[in-house]
C-alpha cells in the first residue's frame, strides 16, 4: 500500500509447485525502519542453509510492519537436478495498481479490473495466470514474430530495430483504461459545450440517408447544442466511448506521451507516423484513439492557456480543430497540454486526422467506426477552408512553425502540409463515398483535383521545393516533402503526385539528405540546402529525426525503392542500435544532429518503423479509382453547406501569427542563410 493518498500498489511473487518442485515461502523481513521480525540478511542465511524456508516458525511469518518500514517477501523453489540433467523452476512477478489518478484529481480504473477487480487479490491471480499461461503466451510471441525475422530477404538489421521499437508502447508512460467515466462524480464544467451526439443518436443517425447533406446535419446539431444550458461533463469532454454504438465493444481509452520528456499525451501530430504500430499490433486501441480525437474535434472549450511563444492567452480548443494533444492534467477534459503556439491555426493537425480516420477504416473495414467519426471528419475538412487565403483550394502556411517541425518556420504553399492537405481531401471523399453521401463524395473530390493542381507547382525537377514563398531557403530539400504520398499510397489512395517525381524526389532524399552525412549512417536530416549543407535556419532543420527517416524509408518502399528504403532507415539502426552507434537502445530519441547529439530521449514517432512494415506488407484493403473531372456549377449546393459550416468555424483575424521574437528570428536566419 502507499501512503499520501496515492493509489494502491500490491505485488505478488509466485512459483509453481509440481512432483519435482517444492516452494516454500517467506511472506515477511524487513528491509528497513523498525519493524520486527527477520532482516534481509536472515532471510538469505536461511536460504542458503536449508534450501528453503520451511524452518523458520510461524510467529517468524507473520509480524506486523511498523509505518515507515520497508517489508519484502520471497519465494523459494527447492529441487534436485541428476548429473547430466536439465531441470527448470518457473516463478513469477506481478503487480497491481487499480487506479490512474492525474493532477486534477480525477481517477479512472485501468483496464485489467475488467478482469481481476480492483481488490488487493488482483495481483495474485495476475501472479498465478502468468504461471499458468506464460509458455502459451511465448509461443504465441514467437509465431507472430517468426516470419519477419526467417525472411531472408530482409537485412539483418531489420527484424531486429522493428520488434526492438515497441518498447515504447510499454516505456512512454502507457495508461490502458476500462473505458469508463471517473470515478468521481463530475456534473458540468463551466461554458465548454459539445456538438458531440449521443451513442443512440450515432446509432439512430447511421440508418438515415445523406441526401439533405452533412452540412445541414451538423448546422441542425450546432443549432440545437448552442440552446442548452446544462450538458453532462462526459459529453462535452473528449471522449470517444460516447460514439460507440449498441453491440459495440468498449475496449477502453489509450494513452501514451509524446515522449519520456514531453510531458503530454497522444500528441496527434507525433502519432501521425507513430500509429502504424497500433494500427498493426492492437487495431482496436487505434481506433479508440481515433474516436476521442472525433469527439475533440465537436468540443469547444473556452477556457484559457497562457501561450510560451508571445505569452498571450489562447482559448484552449476551438470547435472543428484537432487538439494537439488529449492532456495532461486532465486528458480527454482539458485538451491541448501543449502550449508554445496556438495549434488552432497549425496546418498539419486536421489534415492527418483525416487521413489516419481514413487508413484505419480500411484497415479493419470498421463501417460503424466510419459512420461515428464521420461528422467530424467533415468538420475538419471545413475548418480548414479559412487557411486557403486566395480560394485556389489550396491551404497556405502563415509563416510561423505551425506544423510538426514547430521551431521551423513556413510560408505559403509547402510540400509537407500542402501535400498532407491534398492527400487528406481524397481520403475525405473515400470516406464519404463509404457512408453514403453522395454530395460530399463529389465535393471533396473537386477540391482534391483542385488542390492536387496547385501542389504540382513546388516541384523544381528534381524535388518539390520546401515552400513557395521565394525565401532564402524555399529550396531547401525536406526529408519528409512526401509525407501525403506517403500516407495516399498506405491508404489505398491514388497517388497525389506522379510516379516518376516521387520516385526522383526520394531520390533526391536520399543523395542530399541522407548519403551526405556520414556516408548515410545517421539517417535522413530534415532539411538540406541545394549545396550539399544542412538546412541551418533551424534547430529541427538541421536535425535527424529518427521517426520520420523511418517514414521516408516506408515512402520509398510504396514507390518500389525497397533497397533505399532499408539503407535509408539503415542509418537509425546504426546511430541508435548499432554496438558501434551512440548507446540509445530502448530510448530512441527523437532526433539528433549530424554529429550524434540527441534531442529528447525516449519519443514516440520512431515506432514508425511499423510504416515500414505495413508497406512491405500491406494490409489488404479496397484501392482508390479514378474518377472523371467534376465542374463547380453541379456542387453549388454541397458548396453552399460546406461554405456554411466553415463561415461558423472561422478563428478571429490576427494582425500576425507570429510573436515580435519569432519575426526578428526568422529575418536573422534569412540574413544568415541569404
Amino acid at each position: 500500500m502507499t501512503s499520501k493518498e496515492l493509489p494502491s500498489v500490491t505485488f505478488a511473487i509466485a512459483a509453481e509447485e509440481n512432483d519435482a518442485v517444492h516452494v516454500s515461502e517467506c511472506p515477511f523481513f524487513v528491509i528497513s525502519g523498525d519493524s520486527q521480525g527477520i532482516t534481509a540478511k536472515d532471510m538469505w542465511n536461511e536460504v542458503k542453509k536449508h534450501g528453503s524456508f520451511d524452518h523458520l516458525q510461524s510467529e517468524e511469518k507473520s509480524m506486523p510492519s511498523e509505518p515507515g518500514s520497508l517489508v519484502g517477501a520471497a519465494v523459494a523453489a527447492s529441487l534436485t537436478i541428476p548429473a547430466g540433467n536439465v531441470r527448470s523452476a518457473t516463478f513469477s512477478l506481478a503487480w497491481a495498481c487499480p487506479e490512474i489518478n492525474f493532477g486534477d484529481g480525477k481517477t479512472y480504473q485501468r483496464r485489467y479490473t475488467k478482469f481481476y477487480g480492483t481488490t488487493g487479490h488482483a495481483a495474485a491471480k495476475i501472479a498465478h495466470d502468468a504461471i499458468q499461461e506464460h509458455a502459451q503466451w511465448e509461443s504465441q510471441i514467437e509465431e507472430w514474430q517468426k516470419p519477419i525475422i526467417e525472411d531472408k530477404r530482409l537485412p539483418e538489421w531489420y527484424p531486429i530495430t522493428l520488434f526492438n521499437e515497441l518498447y515504447y508502447l510499454n516505456a512512454g508512460g502507457t495508461i490502458w483504461t476500462h473505458g469508463l467515466p471517473p470515478v468521481q462524480s463530475v456534473s458540468t464544467i463551466g461554458k465548454r459545450f459539445s456538438i458531440e451526439r449521443s451513442s443512440s443518436d450515432v446509432e439512430r443517425s447511421a440508418h438515415l440517408t445523406h441526401s439533405d447533406g452533412t452540412a445541414v446535419s451538423i448546422l441542425e446539431r450546432m443549432g440545437s447544442v448552442f440552446e442548452e444550458l446544462h450538458t453532462p461533463v462526459s459529453v462535452n469532454a473528449a471522449i470517444g466511448t460516447n460514439l460507440l454504438q449498441k453491440g459495440e465493444e468498449n475496449i477502453g481509452q489509450f494513452l501514451y506521451l509524446e515522449g519520456i520528456e514531453y510531458h503530454m499525451c497522444n500528441t496527434y501530430d507525433v502519432h501521425f507516423y507513430a500509429s502504424f504500430a497500433l494500427a498493426m499490433l492492437f487495431p482496436k486501441l487505434e481506433l479508440s484513439i481515433q474516436r476521442d480525437y472525433a469527439a475533440a474535434v465537436m468540443m469547444h472549450d473556452p477556457s484559457k492557456r497562457k501561450l510560451l511563444d508571445d505569452g498571450k492567452s489562447s482559448t484552449r480548443n476551438v470547435l472543428g480543430a484537432l487538439p494537439h494533444d488529449i492532456g495532461m492534467d486532465d486528458p480527454w477534459f482539458e485538451v491541448n497540454y501543449y502550449c508554445l503556439y496556438n495549434t488552432d491555426r497549425w496546418k498539419d493537425l486536421n489534415p492527418k486526422f483525416v487521413l489516419q480516420v481514413y487508413r484505419d477504416f480500411v484497415a479493419t473495414g470498421d463501417k460503424k467506426f466510419a459512420e461515428a467519426v464521420w461528422p467530424s471528419v467533415y468538420m475538419a475538412i471545413a475548418f480548414m477552408d479559412q487557411f486557403d487565403k486566395d480560394g485556389d483550394g489550396m491551404i497556405e502556411n502563415d509563416g510561423f512553425p505551425d506544423q510538426t517541425y514547430d521551431v521551423w518556420s513556413v510560408s505559403g504553399v509547402s510540400a509537407y502540409c500542402g501535400g498532407l492537405w491534398v492527400a487528406a481531401l481524397q481520403a475525405a471523399s473515400a470516406l464519404a463515398r463509404e457512408v453514403g453521401d453522395k454530395g460530399s463524395e463529389d465535393y471533396f473530390w473537386f477540391k482534391f483535383q483542385k488542390a492536387k493542381e496547385v501542389y504540382q507547382k513546388l516541384w523544381n525537377g528534381s524535388y518539390f521545393n520546401y515552400d513557395n514563398s521565394g525565401s532564402a531557403v524555399s529550396s531547401s530539400i525536406q526529408a519528409d516533402q512526401l509525407a501525403g504520398q506517403w500516407y495516399a499510397r498506405a491508404c489505398g489512395l491514388l497517388p497525389i503526385v506522379d510516379e516518376e517525381k516521387a520516385k526522383t524526389a526520394l531520390e533526391t532524399v536520399f543523395n542530399f539528405n541522407v548519403m551526405k552525412v556520414k556516408d548515410g549512417r545517421r539517417g535522413a536530416v530534415n532539411g538540406m540546402r541545394p549545396s550539399g549543407e544542412p538546412d541551418s535556419s533551424s534547430l529541427q532543420s538541421r536535425e535527424i529525426w529518427s521517426g520520420v527517416t523511418y517514414a521516408v524509408a516506408a515512402a520509398m518502399i510504396h514507390e518500389d525503392m525497397a533497397d533505399t528504403g532499408f539503407k535509408t532507415a539503415a542509418g537509425v539502426y546504426e546511430t541508435v542500435w548499432s554496438e558501434d552507434g551512440f548507446g540509445y537502445a530502448f530510448q530512441t530519441p527523437e532526433g539528433w544532429n549530424t554529429e550524434g547529439r540527441y534531442r529528447a530521449l525516449g519519443y514516440m514517432r520512431p515506432l514508425a518503423i511499423w510504416a515500414m512494415q505495413w508497406a512491405l506488407n500491406p494490409p489488404k484493403i479496397p484501392k482508390q479509382e479514378v474518377k472523371p473531372k467534376l465542374e463547380a456549377d453541379s456542387l453549388s449546393r454541397q458548396h453552399a453547406g460546406f461554405q456554411a459550416v466553415a463561415r461558423l468555424l472561422k478563428l478571429p483575424k490576427e494582425k500576425d501569427a507570429r510573436s515580435v521574437f519569432q519575426v526578428l528570428f526568422d529575418y536573422t536566419c534569412k540574413r544568415i542563410t541569404g
